[in-house]
């Protein structure tokens, strides 16, 4: 029996978003006279917090942070939110859990009006009944309470629920509410991080997320 809710994060895990993000961070990141960072540190910054992310590079407390993050926004909002692709699988996954009976959110810790913009965009975007993400200013990316949230506006319980996302602020987030949590392995996170995190199934691919939301659950 499908789950009656499954809720997604949306960097790397419904779209890999890495172009747009890196070109929006050596951006803003130029205006500082300061080089981009290499890949794979990059990767590291999908997930968290911008103001976490910059402050890392140009110091906690450091004014330029507040500049960099516009800098960064500025672009992103421009054309980066643009630059993604969906990851192969997932529409299929979408479909077939629309199909099942499963009522779809979104929970990301991206800036709210920026990730109703994507989900709006996606070609599937229509199956997601909800977007749950950020306030402007946010600091941290703990999704607890936005997960709490969907909860109660769909009203269905926590056991009837999945969340499924590439970083630990997904697992955390899920783990908090008593939310079975999927990790996304595709994605941003390492499968590490996310087995660390509590995850309670990590699927490699797409096409392993539809068997493992439908299997039994062990309390």
């Amino acid at each position: 029996m499908n789950p009656a809710l499954v809720l997604f994060d949306l960097d790397g895990t419904l779209v890999d978003s890495e172009p747009g993000i890196a070109a929006s961070v050596a951006h803003a990141l130029d205006r500082f006279g300061l080089a981009p960072p290499t890949r794979e540190a990059l990767r590291a910054w999908i997930g968290p917090p911008l103001r976490e992310s910059f402050a890392a590079v140009l110091g906690a407390g450091d004014s330029r942070v507040d500049a960099a993050v516009a800098a960064y926004r500025e672009r992103y909002v421009a054309s980066g939110w643009r630059e993604l692709s969906v990851y192969p699988g997932i529409a299929e996954t979408i479909v077939a859990l629309r199909a099942g009976g499963s009522r779809l959110a979104v929970v990301t810790t991206k800036i709210e009006d920026q990730a109703r913009r994507i989900v709006a965009h996606l070609p599937f975007g229509e199956a997601f009944e909800a977007v749950y993400g950020a306030p402007p200013g946010t600091v941290s990316g703990d999704k607890s309470a936005r997960i709490a949230r969907a909860l109660g506006d769909f009203g269905v319980a926590a056991s009837a629920c999945a969340m499924v996302g590439d970083r630990h602020f997904d697992v955390l987030g899920a783990r908090a509410n008593a939310v079975y949590a999927i990790g996304a392995a595709w994605g941003f996170g390492s499968v590490e991080e996310l087995r660390e995190a509590g995850a309670d199934a990590i699927a490699a691919q797409p096409d392993q997320l539809l068997p493992l939301l439908l299997e039994p659950r062990i309390a």
